[in-house]
């Protein structure tokens, strides 16, 4: 404990050197001084909370918010001074409040707990005391020997020492970790991989040196030594010796490794990343009206407490005869006394402020992110995946976004690769029914003959065979034996038994290429690579791998050929390898690369380089050099790797195509016709990305491209930025898109931000490309940022995307074939791009109009509350005496009125959801937060205000001149007066809400007419029961009293009547005189609903027709969706809406805006 409190303070940092030294099975030395290092223990810990922290921190985190402090303050001040009101009013609802968040926050911890105790208290085997020791997961120590079983996962972050193969080599997959399925090779050293069993291992003394703990999964240095014979051999230890924690062994027995991280010190726990806390626009407006009522409530109390001294100027005011005061309260000092006033004051008008304000946006967010879950139009059936919500705080940002900013590879496309064309030493070739075809030539050899690839084609698809990191794994497990060799075609193994795996989809499309083409890739057993060329078998000696990086964008390996050489085998994009190439057809390949870019597809070059014996020593001493250093590792590595992959002889080049999803080209449409402009920011080449952009409909063939690309200094960069400018603005009658690459951009937003940002908001669409991940930050970030401060949305599918989808108001992540780090780091998922358009333009705008009524319609409830409470204050001698009952002041807002909002909330919808679809335009309705705008707020307070006086004064002149509303002529009291406003005002409030709904539920008709039954039957009760736990009941027997009274029902009516009836002549007004496009299409979709929904469930079935197809058959007629002469489903060229035979049928439009009218499709 005493550690932790100094490592927290500074004085004792938890790692003090750069390095930490691991003793292997914890065999530490004997001789000298050693001072064993602290390590963390194996306890994973996820939750916030301890049984003994929850209460203090908890609290700690609720009054952080003003609201929950403000009403603590004010419970307090009703402690400590004598107010007219309860302690309880202001009490029950914060305790209620503070209650239902700690108890959801504390369930959500305790489900934490939980997944942390199954975790830690897991089984594991290890190696102590020259045995295998089952325990569990959270008692592994640094150092320990573990050994993981096939499918198991890893309990921490191990050194691979040894597996149950030769050759010490297992294969994992990290879909937990980084989201990628295919199998990975790990190695360990060639002096532990012969330690296979538990004694072996016991006598094993080596000692591991690594860099202390980072997140970085991609990033290890550390070295091992072993001792054998009383000889030191060290061994450099990178990413492949290292298996993860949540890693899961796969295709191997069993392993033995040493643990080096342990814990929350583990690399999957310190990825474990607490999101910046992204806030939505209506939280921001919601906070701005809290500030303003703030000064409302200060107002009222202050101008309160004034001219009650003003009216007590008078003697016979402040000192009547009936209310004598005491010694006490005449020798008090003024000050004092004005500020308990006021304080009092502040108390009895406090309900102004809605403290249940919170707790039920929170309520709605949380249940209303449920249906997108359930959305079956979310739903892709393929990969049976459905949209997923991470935080349900911006589901209303979603109705707000201005601009999009989309990944390409993955986002708009499937990231589904497949071969198309090459160019071999300067001829292009295309694949034909698997054979090389040259351009301009037919397939006209017979059948069943497969033409033998000859010189620079053999030496190129050789290349393409072994310049890889692909895996094999095979259909027939258990035929897996032969020494730990599961790779051995000596075990009978065909071709057709093996699938490959590899992290980059465009490796495993160019691998199963050159396999149909005749040069299969059979085998990868530690250091040798077989392929088969037509037949006959190759081994080549695999002696080092130069792996591919975001700087670099090349991989590279070097082998050892069967005749003996050694040549290195090269293929990255164009950029980096063209420089380096010294031989072969440079400048035809260049265009060939660029004719590939035109036709949307990827490219790669393909290169090679022969050492002499001589420069493969040098080589092979500059990487094991560079490999083994323990400081600047990377920096060495690099330096090398520019060393080793130059004078290279090229090859050929790669295209290879990425289809696009389904309806990418519709649904960028949809956002464009929604006023959202999209942004595609790519790491491919500009020509792929243009060519790609103009497919999916992102640029229009009609728009005018203009181009920033290959600016070299700020002064050109300027120069075409001005340029661009003035094209703009003579051209400003036609359409724009701006293509920029990743370093004019950096020029540009070096010097020229606002200039940049001039031309890009000119541009209809703007595409990015070469763009590296940080680089798409940026972006976000510079329109996020600028003046007009408009919504973003960031939407991508692989690991490159995460600084992006971070950075935006919004993240999307897709579940795509690029792992699940964008997922997992995003606010809401789905699986396809094309679902982006419902998202929006239906969740979206519900989300945003059921939460931007609620905020104001609460706002205006508790103006209607406390308005009267003021008024009242004028015919009380500013007495404070209250007038609502404290019981009713409490439940107010907790029971009376709470529900039907909360509904409202949960199920509106203004318009139909096909509605909102097939018109994007009604997307603009709600841009820019226009219905929280200054002046819709300023109307629902004036609304409130309005109310308020009527319900006062109303009820005052009612009963101001004669209170003998009773036929015996009993005289009514002030509790009556204020039972009937509140009786009004319950009523009223809660008919407004009904007023604004426009879509019912039996459930609204449930909790709208049943919060008014149960007002009346709670105040029955309330006041026809005398209570002995209250200690007064002022209440007793009004109630019933009240409603006794014809007048007062009288009253009651016409007092509703009058607050609601300009409602209604307004909407009348405006809807007939000046409609907005909303309220156009809520007539429209009033009279077609009933009939659409029928003609999709009723007239398009597959097999015959349905038992109401005449129905159906009239329906379709009046909405012009069928023709009346078939029994075939047509879609009208009005509305341009298409069902493919595929697709399920649901109540709601399973369909995204076509752009042009389609052919008639059956059902």
């Amino acid at each position: 404990m005493l550690r932790w409190i100094r490592q927290q303070l500074g004085f004792d940092p938890p790692h003090q050197s750069e390095t930490r030294t691991i003793y292997v099975a914890n065999r530490f030395p004997q001789h000298g001084h050693y001072v064993p290092q602290r390590f963390a223990d194996n306890r994973i810990i996820s939750s916030k909370y301890t049984i003994w922290n929850f209460v203090p921190k908890n609290l700690f985190e609720q009054f952080r918010r003003i609201a929950n402090f403000y009403f603590l303050i004010i419970f307090l001040v009703q402690l400590m001074i004598d107010t007219p009101t309860s302690p309880v009013t202001s009490g029950l609802p914060l305790f209620f409040v503070i209650t239902v968040t700690a108890i959801k926050q504390g369930y959500e911890d305790w489900l934490r707990h939980k997944a942390d105790n199954e975790v830690n208290g897991a089984p594991v085997f290890v190696v102590r005391s020259g045995s295998l020791v089952q325990t569990r997961s959270k008692n592994i120590r640094v150092g320990d020997i573990v050994r993981v079983a096939k499918d198991e996962t890893f309990p921490v972050d191990l050194v691979l020492l040894s597996s149950d193969r030769e050759d010490g080599t297992c294969h994992i997959t990290t879909a937990s970790l980084d989201g990628e399925t295919n199998l990975k090779t790990h190695y360990s050293v060639a002096e532990t991989a012969v330690c296979q069993s538990v004694s072996q291992l016991e006598a094993l003394q080596a000692v591991v040196e690594c860099q202390q703990p980072e997140a970085d999964l991609y990033r290890f240095v550390g070295r091992i030594t072993v001792t054998q014979h009383g000889e030191e051999i060290v061994r450099p230890l990178g990413p492949e010796n290292l298996l993860l924690r949540g890693a899961r062994l796969k295709n191997t027995k069993e392993i033995f490794g040493v643990a080096v991280y342990t814990g929350m010190e583990s690399k999957m726990a310190l990825n474990y990343k607490c999101k910046s806390q992204k806030r939505s626009a209506v939280e921001k407006s919601m906070n701005t009206f809290l500030i303003i009522y703030l000064g409302i409530l200060l107002f009222e109390a202050i101008l309160s407490t004034i001219l009650k001294y003003a009216w007590q100027a008078e003697d016979k005011w402040d000192e009547p005869f009936y209310n004598q005061k005491t010694e006490q309260e005449r020798n008090s000092s003024p000050i004092l006394k004005f500020i308990s006033d006021f304080l009092a004051f502040l108390v009895l008008y406090n309900f102004i402020i809605p403290i249940s304000l919170y707790v039920t946006v929170e309520m709605q967010k949380f249940l209303g992110s449920f249906f997108i879950g359930w959305d079956l139009d979310l739903y892709h059936e393929e990969s049976d995946q459905k949209a997923q919500v991470n935080t349900s705080d911006l589901n209303e940002e979603l109705g707000q976004v201005e601009y999009v900013f989309t990944d390409k590879t993955g986002t708009l496309t499937e990231n589904e690769m497949h071969f198309r064309e090459c160019s071999i030493n300067g001829t292009k070739y295309r694949e034909v029914n698997g054979k090389l075809i040259p351009e301009g030539m037919t397939d006209d050899s017979p059948d069943g003959s497969t033409p033998h690839l000859i010189g620079d084609e053999l030496l190129f698809v050789k290349a393409v065979s072994l310049c890889h990191t692909v895996q094999i794994s095979y259909d027939q497990p258990d035929c897996l034996v032969g020494g730990g060799d599961p790779f051995s075609h000596a075990n009978g193994f065909s071709s057709t038994h093996m699938e490959y795996y590899a992290s980059s989809p465009d490796e495993k499309a160019l691998v199963e290429a050159a396999k149909r083409i005749g040069v299969a890739f059979t085998c990868c057993n530690g250091d040798t690579m077989e392929i088969k060329t037509f037949g006959k078998s190759e081994r080549y000696k695999l002696l080092h791998v130069l792996e591919f990086d975001a700087n670099r964008r090349r991989m590279s390996v070097i082998l050892q050929t069967p005749s003996g050489g050694t040549v290195l085998f090269t293929k990255g994009a164009e950029s980096a390898i063209l420089p380096f190439a010294t031989g072969g057809e440079i400048e035809k390949t260049r265009l060939h690369v660029d004719e590939f870019a035109l036709k949307g597809l990827r490219t790669l070059v393909v290169a090679c380089r022969h050492f002499s014996p001589e420069e493969y020593d040098d080589v092979d001493r500059r990487l094991n050099a560079a490999r083994t250093a323990l400081q600047q590792r990377e920096e060495r590595l690099q330096e090398a790797f520019s060393y080793i992959e130059r004078d290279l002889q090229l090859l050929g080049a790669t295209g290879v195509e990425d289809k696009l999803q389904d309806k990418v080209q519709e649904t960028i449409e949809a956002l464009r016709l929604a006023g959202i402009k999209v942004w595609v920011l790519t790491g491919d080449k500009h020509e792929t990305a243009v060519s790609v952009s103009l497919s999916c409909g992102h640029f229009h063939r009609t728009m005018n491209i203009l181009e920033l690309l290959q600016q070299r200094s700020d002064n050109e960069c300027a120069e075409q930025l001005r340029i661009l400018a003035r094209r703009i603005k003579e051209d400003h009658v036609i359409q724009h898109g701006l293509v920029v690459d990743g370093a004019s951009l950096s020029l540009a937003l070096r010097e020229h931000e606002k200039l940049f940002m001039e031309v890009c908001k000119n541009c209809s669409a703007v595409l990015c490309c070469r763009m590296a991940p940080l680089q798409k930050a940026k972006v976000v970030r510079l329109l996020k940022t600028s003046p007009e401060k408009p919504i973003t949305l960031a939407i991508g599918d692989g690991a490159n995307d995460v600084s992006m989808i971070q950075e935006a108001h919004v993240g999307i992540g897709i579940m795509g074939k690029e792992g699940r780090q964008a997922v997992r780091n995003s606010d809401y998922a789905i699986a396809r791009f094309k679902f982006l358009a419902k998202l929006l333009l239906v969740h979206g705008h519900f989300y945003y109009i059921r939460i931007a009524t609620l905020v104001q319609y609460f706002f205006y409830k508790n103006v209607c509350f406390i308005t009267p409470q003021f008024l009242y204050q004028f015919f009380c001698l500013f007495s404070q005496q209250t007038l609502y009952d404290s019981v009713y002041l409490t439940l107010y807002n907790i029971c009376f009125t709470s529900l039907p909002i909360l509904v409202y909330s949960l199920f509106e919808q203004l318009v139909h959801p096909h509605v909102l679809q097939n018109k994007p335009g009604l997307y603009r309705d709600i841009s820019k937060n226009s219905l929280l705008s200054f002046r819709t707020f300023l109307y629902w307070t004036l609304l409130g205000f309005c109310h308020a006086f009527v319900f006062f004064f109303g009820s005052y002149i009612l009963m101001g001149e004669d209170t003998t509303l009773m036929g015996n002529g009993q005289m009514f009291g002030n509790w009556t007066f204020g039972t009937l406003v509140f009786t009004v005002m319950v009523i009223t409030v809660t008919l407004k809400l009904a007023l604004e709904t426009h879509f019912w539920t039996w459930m609204n008709h449930f909790v709208t007419w049943g919060s008014i039954a149960f007002y009346f039957i709670f105040s029955l009760f309330y006041g026809g029961i005398i209570w002995p736990f209250l200690h007064t009941q002022d209440m007793y027997f009004v109630f019933v009293q009240l409603l006794s009274s014809g007048s007062a029902w009288f009253a009651i009516i016409i007092i509703v009547i009058t607050c609601l009836f300009p409602d209604v002549v307004k909407k009348v007004f405006y809807r007939h005189l000046q409609p907005t496009s909303t309220q156009k299409s809520q007539s429209l979709s009033a009279t077609q609903t009933q009939a659409l929904s029928c003609v999709e469930s009723l007239c398009c079935y597959q097999h015959g027709q349905s038992g109401c197809s005449r129905l159906a058959h009239l329906l379709e007629q009046i909405t012009g969706q069928c023709q009346a002469s078939t029994n075939h489903c047509h879609t009208s060229n009005r509305s341009n809406r298409s069902w493919s035979d595929t697709e399920n049928f649901y109540s709601n439009d399973r369909t995204i805006l076509t752009l042009s009218p389609i052919e008639a499709t059956h059902c």
